[in-house]
């Protein structure tokens, strides 16, 4: 049996190639946005199992009698652990199928909502919330798969900003579902959700498939002109290879360690207003727990216009430079966080207008920071790059989590808002260590006397 399934889980392999340019341009076409949509409804669909415990917490602390650092505890240990998933899960996700890797993924992490729900205790919460994070790291690295497989080079800052939406539409949406189901039991915001995503596994598995060569298509870049056949991004590895692929092109590149670094920073500031906002808004500034959830699902949706914009800027104004684009939006973000902070007011509009500008100018960097790594590594190499600067991402969580509940706790919100300030200027000095960072694409075979090696950090160039 388990033999079976790691067969099913393997790669899919190359279909006999098309031949007619038509043909091919059309079948690009076609599978190029259904594999974008199914992507981005699946993605969608893990954080409506990830982000529907904000708005729980305050009815759990009333009725459970938990306090903010025991829940920021398991926070933390949730966070630690999909960070450590998605990375261990990107080195398998370069090497799997994600048509089965991504619904595997949706099913577990459904099944850890139910049987949280079913619990009171702060052990089992935990444990429980742990091991979801596990499951969740099963998300991403099929989407990065898909993602750098089916969209090239040149592309990516526009392309990797609509399916990043994913995230927004995923947070938003459910703390719009659960900001309604929380008046009746904070256990119908794990019930409800975990049944949603049961059905989005059964829909990623009809709709997904893999690589373009497996459909009988050339790889993207050869499609969209950008490289000529037979680069060294496009052979297969050889056995034994792909571990001194990924060694080389991540782990000893040294700027994917800026950009995770840059990465840390800004999740400290996305993931602590996402999961203690609702929280926040209640306790400070008088605002019903409802419309809390709206507040911040406020800042979700300007973090999609925010993305949209930073990929065309990204494409269109900086010329495939992300970095620029992150350093600018981390810059403006840090400004907006100090206003939050600073200017305390029981003015809804006003609340949602700062919170919305820290939404707008994060989530552009988050996303491009996808595109920054998969540029400066290789796209056979995406899902496990994307996962190093994820586990640097969720290991924020030590800071946005537990440390962000511990701080309140002992030293108030003012304490608390002035670290998110703090962690965004951070961020911006990443980014501008990465000002010059662009993709370079492979030799191949015969040009300059240089064969297709794995790329070296002038690829990056910063």
């Amino acid at each position: 049996m388990i033999a079976k399934l790691v067969e099913l889980m393997k790669p899919a392999p190359a279909a006999a190639p098309l031949i007619d340019p038509q043909a091919i341009d059309q079948s690009y076409r076609y599978w190029r946005m259904r594999i974008l949509y199914t992507t981005i409804i699946g993605y969608a669909l893990f954080y409506f199992v990830r982000k529907n415990l904000s708005l729980t917490i305050p009815a759990m602390q009333a009725e459970l009698g938990i306090s903010k650092d025991q829940i920021g505890l398991f926070l933390t240990l949730h966070g630690l652990l999909y960070g450590v998933s998605k990375l261990a899960n990107g080195f398998l996700g370069d090497r799997m199928n994600p048509r089965y890797l991504m619904p595997l993924g949706l099913i577990f992490s459904a099944a850890m909502n139910v049987c949280f729900g079913l619990s009171s205790g702060i052990l089992t919460l935990s444990l429980f919330w742990t091991a979801n994070g596990w499951f969740q790291g099963m998300g991403f690295p099929p989407c990065a798969r898909s993602l750098a497989q089916w969209f090239a080079p040149k592309e990516r800052g526009i392309k990797y900003s609509i399916w990043n939406t994913s995230t927004s539409i995923g947070a938003a949406s459910v703390l719009i579902l659960c900001g309604n189901l929380v008046d009746y039991s904070w256990r119908l915001c794990l019930f409800v959700p975990a049944g949603l995503a049961l059905l989005g596994a059964a829909f990623v598995w009809w709709r997904l498939r893999d690589t373009p060569p497996s459909l009988g298509l050339p790889p993207v870049e050869v499609y969209r002109g950008e490289i000529r056949a037979s680069t060294e991004d496009d052979r297969e590895v050889q056995p034994g290879g792909f571990g001194r692929l990924v060694m080389e092109h991540v782990f000893l590149n040294p700027w994917m360690w800026v950009v995770s670094l840059a990465n840390f920073f800004l999740y400290i500031v996305r993931y602590a207003i996402l999961d203690w906002g609702p929280t926040f808004l209640s306790e400070t500034r008088n605002i019903q727990l409802n419309h809390a959830g709206w507040i911040v699902a406020a800042f979700e949706g300007a973090g999609i216009a925010g993305m949209l914009l930073s990929g065309w800027m990204s494409d269109k104004v900086f010329r495939g430079l992300a970095a620029r684009a992150c350093f600018f939006s981390m810059g403006l973000c840090a400004v907006c966080v100090f206003l939050f902070w600073e200017l305390p007011t029981h003015s809804v509009w006003l609340n949602v207008a700062l919170l919305t500008g820290v939404g707008f100018f994060v989530y552009g960097p988050q996303c491009l920071v996808m595109v920054i790594a998969t540029n400066i590594s290789t796209k056979r190499a995406a899902a496990t790059a994307i996962g190093l600067t994820g586990l640097f991402g969720y290991l924020s969580q030590i800071i946005s989590g537990w440390g962000m509940g511990w701080l309140v706790e002992k030293a108030g919100w003012n304490a608390g808002f002035s670290a998110l300030a703090l962690a965004a200027v951070l961020s911006a000095a990443c980014f501008a260590l990465l000002w010059n960072s662009r993709y370079i694409p492979p030799k191949t075979e015969g040009e300059d006397g240089a064969s297709d090696a794995a790329p070296d950090s002038t690829r990056s160039n910063p």
